[in-house]
């Protein structure tokens, strides 16, 4: 019989603004949580409506020992990097970037989309990367939407987009460079899960709209708040209240190592931090063709 956990603690999205003037919510890193190993950052980009021409997005900027995993709900944006890639995210798909040992990349709006405006709604989770996996080459994972497993309970009240980890039978595609578990729930009114998790993961949850009652003591607590579970069990219980819930459900393993922390470069020691610096001004991360 699966033990669900207890609610810890939870912690309010912050209202900032990032890259090029986009509205970002951001539970971590903040004056109440510097990370969340190992996990170094969630933004819940918007969600924002954009007047034709007005759309924003994060232009040229470095990234180094760290991964980045978006996922877009709304939107389009277009991304392009240092050593020649390019693409365009929709609704629906997720890029998971594994930076290593350096890449420079935007991430800006699609020119379609600035020209027409519209609604832009999505998620940037920064995910650490153990010291032995600092300084590897870049790679890109990119899931188009209808490759991202999906799957429904038997009821069809509950449904589930699996980016990492798995569930509801069902596991993701994504190759992590350490066990993390990123699921995308919607419940319908009334609905509840215990979804297993491993015993060893820092876990928590982070609701996109809706009212819902988590943890083994079902504690009401609203969306966009991080509401972060106890190490006290092997399944969290998440409950739709009297709307349906977006919730994600995100864990990992700690790397239990160092973080050493300066803006887009995320590594172990001061020396390590001021060498990206060196080599991102040489420009041996190289540059973007535009």
């Amino acid at each position: 019989m699966a033990t669900s956990r207890t609610v810890r603690h939870t912690i309010a999205a912050a209202r900032t603004v990032e890259g090029g003037g986009f509205v970002v919510h951001r539970p971590f890193p903040t004056r109440m949580l510097s990370d969340f190993d190992p996990f170094l950052l969630l933004d819940e980009m918007g969600p924002v409506d954009y007047a034709p021409g007005q759309a924003k997005g994060a232009p040229d900027h470095p990234h180094r020992g760290f991964e980045t995993v978006t996922y877009l709900l709304e939107g389009s944006f277009a991304h392009r990097d240092s050593a020649g890639h390019r693409g365009v995210l929709r609704p629906g798909d997720v890029q998971w970037m594994t930076a290593g040992a350096g890449v420079v990349h935007s991430e800006m709006p699609d020119p379609a989309f600035v020209r027409t405006g519209g609604r832009v709604h999505g998620l940037q989770l920064w995910v650490n990367l153990p010291r032995r996996d600092k300084m590897i080459e870049p790679r890109y994972q990119e899931i188009p939407s209808e490759r991202i497993p999906t799957a429904k309970s038997s009821d069809g009240k509950i449904s589930v987009r699996v980016i990492a980890g798995e569930a509801l039978g069902v596991k993701s595609v994504i190759e992590t460079r350490t066990p993390i578990l990123y699921q995308h729930f919607t419940l319908e009114p009334g609905a509840s899960i215990t979804q297993p998790v491993p015993s060893a993961y820092r876990v928590f949850a982070y609701a996109l709209n809706g009212a819902g009652r988590y943890g083994d003591e079902q504690r009401e607590i609203g969306a966009q708040r991080m509401v972060v579970f106890g190490d006290d069990g092997d399944a969290v219980t998440l409950t739709a209240g009297a709307d349906r819930l977006d919730v994600l459900l995100i864990g990992g393993v700690p790397l239990n190592e160092p973080v050493v922390r300066h803006g887009p470069f995320v590594m172990n020691t001061e020396d390590e931090i001021r060498q990206a610096i060196v080599d991102y001004q040489a420009g041996r991360m190289g540059q973007i063709a535009h």
